[in-house]
């Protein structure tokens, strides 16, 4: 009798020891798994998504071109939409923000349709924008049919290198300056080519992101 007692002591005591330990090691997990999202950091967000932050006295900036006839180009600064589909001041041709060089202020959107539209307008939007002026553009379907050399030439006195061979339904995101004294390197153009365009027509959506040093007295 005395050896069966002591036989379920120690079993029970086994089983005590067990379920210790089980329950420890449970709290265990529980407690590094409570620690771990509590000192866990998010990755940095910046300014309009881009992937790393803007020095001082910079504006971040990202924007992308329109994808086919469907959807429009998107221009965002300092964490602001300038222009989108969901602002409703986007349109078909060549889409156009100006920004305040020294503040980062948004001075106006445009957009001048370079298919069925006039490019007088244009030209004439383009000789009024003033020195020291931060220019973003963007295309949707087609920006570049009712283009002339004369508007050709504006633009790539804003710093453009590729304006000049824009072709038809090209896809093309692009920031310079007025008064810039040399080609900006901040530019991407994609040509529309039917054996290799994402889009029946069309070339895919251009993305641009980057950091525009703030104009200095």
């Amino acid at each position: 009798m005395r050896v069966a007692g002591a036989a379920k002591l120690v079993v029970a005591v086994a089983v005590f020891l067990l379920t210790f330990y089980v329950i420890s090691q449970v709290f265990e997990i529980k407690m590094d798994a409570s620690l771990g999202n509590l000192f866990a950091t998010k990755p940095p967000r910046y300014k309009c998504g881009i992937s790393k932050a803007c020095p001082e006295k910079h504006f971040a900036f990202k924007m992308a071109s329109g994808a086919a006839n469907v959807v429009g180009p998107k221009i965002c600064l300092e964490d602001n939409i300038l222009m989108s589909g969901v602002k409703n001041n986007v349109g078909r041709g060549i889409n156009v923000a100006l920004v305040n060089g020294k503040t980062g202020d948004l001075i106006d959107t445009r957009y001048f349709d370079m298919w069925g539209g006039n490019v007088a307008p244009f030209i004439e939007f383009l000789k009024a924008i003033q020195d020291g002026t931060i220019v973003l553009m963007g295309t949707y379907d087609d920006g570049a049919t009712k283009l002339n050399d004369e508007a050709r030439q504006l633009i790539a006195e804003l710093g453009s290198t590729s304006i000049t061979h824009l072709g038809f339904r090209d896809n093309w995101v692009f920031c310079g300056g007025k008064g810039i004294k040399t080609k900006s390197p901040f530019e991407q153009h994609i040509k529309n080519n039917k054996d290799t365009n994402k889009y029946e027509g069309w070339p895919e959506v251009v993305e641009m992101e980057g950091c525009i040093p703030q104009k200095q007295d």
